[in-house]
Formats: C-alpha cells, sequence, structure tokens
C-alpha cells in the first residue's frame, strides 16, 4: 500500500489546468526559440537588420557642415612691451644654467663609491672663460655639481671659490668660448622701485623660466649663511615669481642686464607668496672678482681680531673690543691697543672701536660691512674709547695675507 500526502481540492484543480495548457505553452517556448535561431543566421551571414526611419523631429543637415573646423583668425602684431619681454628673452636665456649636485656615497657592503642627487638651481655665465655664478647655498655640501648649458649640453663643474657671508658661489666649467654667453652686466645703483624686472631659472626643474614683476623695495636686509649670519645689504625685494630652483639665477632689468642674483623668498608654504630677494649686481660686481682671483672674499682690513659680540654687551660695551692686532699692521701702527692683562693675570680692557669714518660701528659685523666698501690703501677714521676718553686715529687699510 502506498504513501500518499493529503492534498487540498485547490491545489488538485491548479494541477488540472496546468496539464490542460501545457500543449499551447509548448508551442509559444518553441516559436521563439526558432525566432532567435532565425536572427542569429542572418547575423551571421551579414544581412543588415532593418532600421527604423529617422522621425520628423532628428536633425537631416548634412553632418560634413557639422564637423567643420572654424577658421583661426589671424594674430596681429604684437604689442612694443611684449615683443620687448620676448626679444628680452630670446637674447638673455642662452647666458642661463641648470645647476645640478649630487653628494658621493660609500656602500659599506661594496665599498664603491655611488653618486645620489642632492639639489639642484640656477646660475648664469660670468664670462667667457667658463665661470658661472650661483647661490653658495644652490652648491653647499654638495661632493659634485654639472652643469648644463642653454643648448642642452653637460659639463662636470669644479669650485672656484664661495662667500657664504654674500650667498655667493663661482664654479668653471670646461665649455668652449663660444657656447658660453655671458649677461651683460648692469648696476643696482640707479634701480627705483617701481621699474620692472624679469627672473629666469629653472623652478622645480623646469628649464628656461621666465617670470615678470616689478621692483617692490630697494636697501632691504637679509641673513647669509656664514655662522655670524652676517647681513646682506642693499637687497633688492620683487614680486617677480621666484620659486625652489630660481636661486642663483639672475634678475635682469628691461635692457636685458644684469641686477641682481635671486637668492631668497619670504614664503609660508615654500612656494612664491610675491616676496622675493636678490642680491644687488653691485656687490656681485666685486665679490666675483675676489672669488675668481682668490677663492675668497679679499677686501681691507684693520688688522685686528674682534672679540665676540656677547662679551662687550655683558660687559655694558657697545662697539667692538679686539683681543689682539696684526704685528705691524694698519692698527698696530696707528697705536691702537687690544685686551691684555696686567701681572697678577687681570684682564685689561683694551681699545673700543666705536665709528669708521663717522658711521657709528655697534657690531663685529657692522666694522665687516662698513670696510667691505673699501679699497686697498684707503684711508679711514677710526674713533674709539680709550677708558672714558674718546680719540681717533688715521689708519690706512691694507688686504690681509692668506693663510
Amino acid at each position: 500500500m502506498g504513501l500518499d500526502y493529503p492534498q487540498s481540492d485547490d491545489i488538485r484543480r491548479r494541477h488540472t489546468v496546468m496539464r490542460e495548457h501545457a500543449p499551447a505553452r509548448f508551442f509559444v517556448f518553441a516559436l521563439l526559440v526558432a525566432l532567435l535561431l532565425y536572427a542569429g543566421l542572418l547575423w551571421r551571414s551579414g544581412v543588415e537588420l532593418p532600421k527604423a526611419e529617422p522621425g520628423p523631429t532628428e536633425p537631416t543637415e548634412d553632418a560634413s557642415n557639422a564637423a567643420a573646423t572654424p577658421d583661426v583668425a589671424p594674430r596681429g602684431a604684437l604689442q612694443a612691451a611684449e615683443q620687448a619681454t620676448v626679444d628680452l628673452f630670446r637674447e638673455a636665456s642662452p647666458s642661463v644654467v641648470y645647476i645640478t649636485t649630487v653628494d658621493v656615497r660609500r656602500d659599506y657592503f661594496t665599498m664603491s663609491d655611488y653618486a645620489v642627487p642632492s639639489g639642484a638651481g640656477s646660475g648664469f655665465v660670468w664670462d667667457d672663460q667658463g665661470h658661472i655664478v650661483t647661490n653658495y647655498h644652490v652648491i653647499q655640501g654638495a661632493d659634485r655639481a654639472h652643469v648644463t648649458l642653454g643648448d642642452q649640453s653637460s659639463w662636470p663643474a669644479t669650485l672656484v671659490g664661495v662667500a657664504r657671508e654674500k650667498d655667493l658661489a663661482v664654479l668653471k666649467i670646461e665649455a668652449p668660448a663660444n657656447q658660453v654667453a655671458a649677461l651683460p652686466v648692469g648696476s643696482s645703483s640707479d634701480l627705483l622701485v617701481g621699474q620692472s624686472v624679469f627672473a629666469i631659472g629653472n623652478p622645480f626643474g623646469l628649464d628656461h623660466t621666465l617670470t615678470t614683476g616689478v621692483i617692490s623695495a630697494l636697501g632691504r636686509e637679509i641673513q647669509s649663511l656664514d655662522p655670524q649670519r652676517t647681513r646682506i645689504e642693499d637687497v633688492i625685494q620683487t614680486d617677480a615669481a621666484i620659486n625652489p630652483g630660481n636661486s642663483g639665477g639672475p634678475l635682469l632689468d628691461s635692457f636685458g642686464r644684469l641686477v641682481g642674483v635671486n637668492t631668497q623668498i619670504y614664503s609660508p608654504s615654500g612656494a612664491s607668496a610675491g616676496i622675493g630677494f636678490a642680491i644687488p649686481v653691485d656687490t656681485v660686481r666685486w665679490v666675483v672678482p675676489d672669488l675668481i682671483e682668490h677663492g675668497e672674499i679679499h677686501r681691507p682690513a684693520l688688522g685686528i681680531y674682534p672679540g665676540p659680540d656677547t662679551t662687550a654687551k655683558r660687559a655694558g660695551i657697545e662697539g667692538v673690543i679686539f683681543v689682539r692686532v696684526e704685528p705691524d699692521g694698519p692698527a698696530d701702527r696707528a697705536g691702537l691697543q687690544p685686551l691684555r692683562r696686567d701681572r697678577r693675570g687681570r684682564v685689561l680692557l683694551g681699545d673700543i672701536i666705536t665709528a669708521i669714518d663717522g658711521e657709528p660701528v655697534r657690531s663685529r659685523e657692522d666694522l665687516t660691512l662698513l670696510l667691505e666698501r673699501k679699497e686697498e690703501g684707503d684711508r679711514v677714521e677710526v674713533t674709539y674709547l680709550r677708558g672714558r676718553d674718546e680719540r681717533k686715529a688715521e689708519v690706512r687699510l691694507e688686504v690681509p695675507d692668506s693663510d
């Protein structure tokens, strides 16, 4: 006896209806399969299916007219100011160079040396001897440097001299004279606030980039990179965009003459904020020849060895004290006396220099900046204190012998 599950009458009726309509459903399914097979045969044979006719609202114009390219409007002549800027860049850019520096490191496993890129900046050709001027901070700490000229030729560079107190350095490449074109050198003494200036350099490694602006201010002061943080005076302030990589590049006037060397920016973000600084060309004009000839700044001096400013300040002194004089040097011959000790070993305060040619001297930096304007053989009036007495002496300046 078989087992059966009880079903309701409704379920039995639905099963009966499904059995009665099964042949019709099978016929519809077969028809759909046949239609799909027919469409596949047509596609394989390449026969196009009929397309719907475009409706009355669809565009009917010729497609060639819709795709036609508009004619280019002719360009007129450049304005005089534009053409002058174009000419300036075309003439000056071959003199601007791209400087890359590398550090040489040693693999401690293989004991072999390898080069690691350390920085990049700009510079410019100074003369046909291949001397290149840039910032000191561009090559600071580098082991090697390469200079890329405007024609994209690359040359290894040797270091000729540095002036950390002016953030300037001179490199030299052995390129043929016909490949190095020096910039014309101008003057910074007659610059005016508001006149146009142009900066050319390699910001962010993008070679030969021109930015334009005006002189925003003159007579600014910035700090150098020497240990004493000596001020760089008479610095030019400009709103011409100066970005990382522009350092060492030239700042030009509207005649294409060198008027400054781009060196620093004031920026909270590290990018140009419209306040850039350039070392004035009048400073560059006397520093660079010294670096080429001597490798360092070679200016006349008094022949004294100044003491620390902190010592003078602790003693309540406003001026420069000096711990010794160069034997038979300018100050020694003029009778100036340094710090000394008495028989009991007590330190006796010597002369305190307070002015040079009437200009006040309050620190070693003041003394340095005043003397760097002088030439060898110049005679200066030195004002100094000896005890409570103010005295004056005429001193003939001499360039100290190199160590």
